[in-house]
């Protein structure tokens, strides 16, 4: 089947490889010139482990092509998905003007028999808003369905192959049949494709991310409750995530999450339900217990060194919002990084991915290290806030032949009180009981 993906972003682009190694013939479109170059002379404009070897065999069977011009892009497609960015307005609201341009100039070249899919996360009722805008430009209906994506940086091209569910939203039976054929080679484990309506799917998205978060910061509630009252958060969490009903997944404390999802997904929604008169007490509540989640780290450090706080330098690892990606985007490192350049703290950081994305913002304002250990040299502290694999086995009795101070924030709860404490560091956590 010829597919024409149009965005080579994260999502963009893994759903354009992803297609292509299951022996469709696709396409990715982008108005970034630079992004595309960066493609054909085989790099990827982004960091997400694994693609850049599925990018490489496809292109070189034949089956992947990357290029600027729409038209010829999605010349004889019979499936183009819309998969461009829809960044967060100053109110809350999602901003559309990147789906209306693709759709205005889709209108005009798009087949009779084509059907276009949009991806990308969008307010309810886009899709059919969209639809409406593109047959007023062409003239005639063009059918435009719904697949919202629902892959973690980091492990984007597995969720791909093995997804959960695949989630369809159409308003033509014939359009679920031919997404189901699309999404089989995916499904052989009997995992469900679900149709449902657009209006619909568009909504299953934000729903699934704002639970998510609810998890995420209700844990990180509770854990600073455990703090007052002398609990261990890792205790308490083993104690309800046995519990089949509640589970472990995102139940695990840290400086609150970031991404370009979450945040921009929950104020969407908050959004959406004050246009239409509702209001969600409870997302609103876990995007403000998420804001001051991200302060946390920082107010941890200002507590220990108190009025000695200006001139230190401290240590951070970890960048990226989360491990195996190099998106800083609400990441909470860069929290701590403007509450500490603000009480005059001199930082030396170090991230597998994300330096280069780090350094672009910061400049000179920070010292950028390649390896962890680098960073902690003459540091006055060490400040834990991505747990990245290779931060879980440190080698403390180095750390502190390194260090000039003797302290750790373990914003991820990496490591063990007890022996980091045998090892000479004084140890701030998550919830965690020290004694």
């Amino acid at each position: 089947m010829k597919i024409a993906v149009i965005g080579t972003g994260y999502v963009g682009l893994v759903t354009a490889t992803c297609l292509a190694e299951s022996g469709n013939e696709v396409v990715g479109i982008d108005k970034d010139a630079a992004k595309i170059a960066k493609l054909h002379a085989g790099g990827l404009p982004i960091y997400e482990p694994g693609l850049l070897e599925l990018v490489q065999r496809n292109r070189r069977d034949g089956r992947l092509a990357f290029g600027t011009d729409l038209a010829a892009g999605v010349r004889g497609a019979k499936l183009i998905f819309i998969a461009v960015g829809t960044p967060q307005g100053a109110d809350g609201s999602t901003d559309l003007s990147a789906i209306h341009a693709v759709g205005d100039a889709l209108a005009a070249a798009v087949a009779p028999d084509a059907v276009v899919i949009l991806k990308s996360t969008v307010p309810v009722g886009t899709n059919r808003r969209l639809a409406e805008r593109m047959a007023k430009t062409a003239g005639r209906p063009i059918e435009v369905a719904s697949n919202p994506e629902f892959l973690k940086e980091g492990a984007a091209v597995e969720d791909f192959m093995k997804p959960d569910r695949v989630v369809v939203g159409v308003r033509r039976p014939e359009t679920g049949a031919l997404l189901r054929e699309l999404y089989a080679p995916f499904l052989r484990t009997e995992r469900p494709f679900l149709i449902m309506t657009p209006e619909s799917a568009e909504l299953t998205k934000y729903v699934a991310n704002a639970m998510l978060a609810t998890k995420i910061s209700f844990i990180n509630e509770i854990a600073n409750l455990c703090e007052k009252l002398g609990a261990d958060i890792n205790d308490v969490r083993r104690g309800i995530g046995h519990d089949q009903r509640i589970g472990f997944h995102f139940l695990h404390p840290g400086p609150g999450y970031g991404g370009s999802c979450f945040p921009k997904d929950l104020e969407s929604l908050i959004h959406q339900a004050r246009t239409v008169g509702a209001r969600l007490h409870i997302v609103e509540a876990v995007d403000r217990v998420n804001d001051q989640q991200k302060k946390i780290l920082a107010e941890k450090v200002k507590q220990h060194f108190g009025a000695r706080l200006a001139g230190k330098c401290l240590a951070i690892w970890g960048l990226a919002f989360k491990p195996r990606t190099d998106d800083i985007r609400e990441a909470p490192a860069l929290e701590v990084i403007n509450a500490l350049l603000d009480e005059g703290v001199k930082l030396q950081v170090h991230d597998p991915e994300a330096l280069a994305n780090v350094k672009a913002v910061y400049g000179d304002k920070l010292r950028y290290f390649d390896r962890p250990y680098g960073a902690l040299e003459g540091a006055d502290g060490l400040i834990l806030v991505t747990e990245w694999q290779e931060f879980r086995h440190a080698d403390f009795d180095m750390m502190r032949r390194l260090m000039t101070g003797h302290v750790i924030f373990d914003g991820r709860n990496l490591y063990d009180p007890k022996t980091v404490a045998a090892h000479g560091f004084q140890y701030y956590g998550i919830g965690r009981h020290l004694s």
